[in-house]
This record gives structure tokens, sequence and C-alpha cells, in this order.
């Protein structure tokens, strides 16, 4: 039995008793990603992008490794949250314009020593002090630098359209207006390179594609090593304990912990490793996260129709933000009705195995998105499932 047969009988066999739709995560592919995510980082600390993980539990469980340390959050309600279930060490890596969130941040001794809110406008100091009320507690400040690569004397851009700060000279201006204001303390940099980190360089069938986009990340990481060092060092004499600089993703391990001036590199999706890291040169993932929908039709020779399926990931809409059917091998989508919103034809000769209460396997395109769908995961473990944890989703969290 082939590879991709065996792990299709082993969720097969270790959900037999559960209903589909489903979702599971298989420990050993989870286990071995979280190994060689801390193995390519060389010795530098990983944070854990929650976004791409979006279960409490398995934050815990990859926090518990060596090599882990601390959480790189994405709303300030999530924040607060993961800090009020015990999480010391909290980034969130996005402005807030959250005001209840604030009043909250700044009335609470625990909450304040946990949470570290990115800024990169005064005007977002000015939010946070007009939340205060009474709460007295000083908030701490990780300034972010612009990393987009800039071409042809600035007519051409790429990369993420994030902070407005850009040079060593505008970060260390940014610092001096938080230094200025009572109740905030710089702690930290942030620079996420999302050109490098997350865009795959594996382009198949595609050369002249894979060529510039090689070409382009090449150029991206000799200059932002020297933008990002001179800025960290700008920062670093207005504020010498600076306690961290933070960059990467899972897609720029490597190429981040080599800079000095980089301390941690986050990533998180390398935990799960959807559909969209399979496009990556330097390290190849194991899926770890799938769900599978029901057959609940046969429509002819050929054909199969899965119950749901329509979960596309967020991004430039397109093919590649779809989920793919992953198991068993040899399934496509119906070009004329794609992955529907309530029933998904599948068609390929593998479709006439199959039948009425079979389960097709997907993985997901991105991450942590999978778990807007789902209440709970099911983690697996050879081919039984040893147990069952919820999802923000299950917990009755939304946060966006």
């Amino acid at each position: 039995m082939n590879s991709a047969a065996s792990d299709r009988a082993r969720y097969d066999r270790a959900t037999a008793g559960l209903d589909a739709p489903l979702a599971l995560v298989d420990l050993d592919a989870f286990d071995a990603n979280a190994a060689d995510l801390v193995r390519r980082a060389g010795g530098k600390p990983i944070r854990v992008a929650s976004k791409s993980v979006r279960c409490r539990a398995l934050l815990e469980r990859v926090l518990a490794r060596d090599g882990f340390a601390g959480i790189m959050a994405f709303t300030l309600a999530e924040s607060l949250w993961l800090a009020e279930s015990g999480f010391d060490d909290v980034l969130l890596a996005y402005p807030s314009v959250d005001r209840a969130g604030f009043a909250r941040l700044t009335s609470d001794p625990k909450a304040a020593a946990a949470v570290s809110v990115v800024v990169d406008d005064p005007a977002q100091l000015d939010l946070i002090d007009a939340a205060r009320g009474d709460g007295g507690e000083t908030v701490r400040v990780c300034l972010e630098l612009d990393t987009s690569l800039s071409l042809l004397g600035g007519r051409v851009r790429v990369g993420a359209r994030r902070s407005p700060h850009r040079s060593p000279a505008a970060l260390a201006d940014l610092a001096r207006a938080v230094l200025r204001r009572p109740g905030f303390r710089v702690v930290g940099v942030m620079a996420y390179e999302a050109h490098v980190a997350g865009v795959g360089d594996r382009l198949p069938g595609r050369p002249l594609r894979q060529g510039a986009v090689r070409a382009m990340q090449s150029a991206a990481r000799r200059e932002l090593a020297a933008r990002r060092g001179a800025a960290v060092r700008a920062v670093r004499e207005l504020v010498p304990d600076l306690e961290f600089v933070n960059g990467g993703g899972t897609g720029s391990v490597e190429s981040t912990v080599a800079e000095d001036a980089v301390t941690e590199v986050a990533a998180g999706s390398g935990l799960y490793s959807p559909r969209l890291f399979d496009l990556y040169s330097s390290f190849r993932g194991r899926p770890a996260a799938l769900f599978a929908q029901p057959v609940v039709r046969r429509p002819g020779p050929g054909v199969v129709t899965v119950l749901g399926g329509g979960i596309p990931a967020s991004g430039p809409a397109g093919r590649d933000r779809l989920p793919v059917p992953w198991l068993p091998r040899g399934l496509r989508y119906d070009g004329q009705e794609g992955p529907g919103e309530v029933q998904t034809p599948l068609l390929g000769r593998v479709a006439d195995a199959l039948r009425v209460g079979d389960r097709v396997w997907f993985r997901h395109a991105k991450a942590g998105e999978l778990c807007e769908r789902f209440d709970r995961l099911h983690l697996v473990r050879g081919d039984a499932v040893v147990e069952s944890v919820p999802t923000y989703r299950g917990e009755g969290r939304t946060f966006l």
C-alpha cells in the first residue's frame, strides 16, 4: 500500500465512529513539522502565529516544546483571552482600534505584562490613551518596520502594505514619539517580509514565473537584511534594553534567522502544512491538518458528490485558494461548479470506487482558517483518535 493509500486507510479507521464533515490533525505530522521548524530556526526562538493554529490545545502543545516561545496574535480580544488563559508572552502583530479592549488592557496588570501591541502611527497611541479611563498600566509597544522591496526608484513596490515606516530614521522617529508619551514602553521591533515568507518559489510548469519570484526574493533578502539591521541599531540607540526583534514566517525561517539583528522568528502555518506550502523549495512539510466531506450522491460514472466543501482561503481569488481533494488521489473539481456552498461534485475514475457514506479528505489552502469552519479538531496518532479538542470557534471565539 502506498503512502497516500495508507494515510487514507488510517484516517478512515481513526474516525470511523464519527460523522463527517470533520477535521483532524495528524499528531505525528504536526510534531514532525514542529521539529523541522526548530531545526530550521537554528537556535533562535520561534513565536507561534496563532492565526495559523486557532486552537488553544495545539498552541499549548507546541509551546511546550523546546525552541518555541511566545504567541503572535491577530486581534486584541484574542490577545486578552490568551493572557487570561495563562499565556504570558503575546505579541499583537496588527494595530487595533478596540477601545473596550484597550480599557481592559490598561486596567489589568496581568494582561498589561503579558501583551505587547504593534504600533506604526501616533494616532494609535491617541486612541489607547482615550480608552484608558482610570487604567494606569503601562502598554508594551512593538514598532513595525515596512519590509517591502522598492524597485525602479520607488515606482514598483513588492510586498504587503503594512507599516508606513520604511527607513531606519523613520522608525527611530516613531520610537521617539512613543518614548515621549507617558504610559507606553518600547519593547520590540517587528518586520514581516511577506513577499519572502508568504510567496512560494517552486512553481512547476511556470519556469519564467518561478525564476522571477526567486530573483525578487534574493534581492529582497539582501536589501532587507541591511535595512532591518540599520533600523534595529537606530532603535537600540534610543532603547538599549529592547527585548525582541521579530521577523519572518514559515517560508523564510532560514534567511530571517541568519540576520544578526533578528532575535526571534514567527511561524505557524508550517505546523499544519496546508497546500500553499507545497510551493516552497527550501523545506517540505507533512500535511497535518485535513478535513473530510462525506459522499452523499453518485450522479453517474466517474462522479461523486460530497456534502459542502466550498471553503476558500483568503487572498487574491484564484484556484490556489481552493481546498484540494487529497485522499483518495485522482479526484478533481468539475470546472462548471467548483467547490460548492452545500455540495461539491468531484470527477475522476477513482470516483467509481467510492460509495455513499465514504469520505473524501481535503487539504485547505491556508492553515488556521480551516478552524473557522469546524468546532473541533480530532487529534490522530497512528490509526486512532487520541483526543478531540475545541478550535477557537468551538470555544465560542470568532475574533475575525
